[in-house]
């Protein structure tokens, strides 16, 4: 289940590493949460330079919006957060500070994946909360 997806300005370093950070976020998730690596998606969406704003003023750095299905503890989810964010840096070289992650939190009950409603996270075995 969980969904990430990415916004990078045209020339982010992000996108020359697709792959790596599809990798990372996979493996961040995996040993955070408990859950198994083969629920991780990743999506990459390329923007022009002057799409992204913050406080009304455009800015170069990457966002991330990730939907992980609700049930785990704010020290879950901020380990989370600082690992695909550590992760992240890492491959790309971005800075810490030029990075948007924004995870939302939303019921299994909520996501269909081939053909399935997907039970809680407190479901998965292993899993972390």
């Amino acid at each position: 289940m969980p969904f990430y997806q990415f916004t990078v300005p045209t020339g982010g370093a992000t996108l020359d590493h697709k792959a790596e950070v599809a990798a990372a976020m996979t493996k961040v998730h995996a040993e955070v949460t408990g859950a198994p690596g083969t629920y991780v998606q990743c999506s990459f969406t390329e923007v022009a330079p002057g799409s992204v704003f913050v406080a009304g003023e455009a800015v170069e750095g990457p966002r991330m919006v990730g939907l992980i299905r609700s049930g785990r503890s704010p020290e879950v989810r901020a380990k989370l957060i600082s690992g695909l964010a550590d992760a992240w840096c890492a491959i790309t070289g971005d800075a810490k500070e030029d990075l948007g992650i924004f995870i939302v939190e939303i019921p299994g009950a909520n996501v269909m994946e081939a053909g399935a409603i997907l039970p809680e996270s407190s479901e998965d075995v292993g899993a972390i909360l």
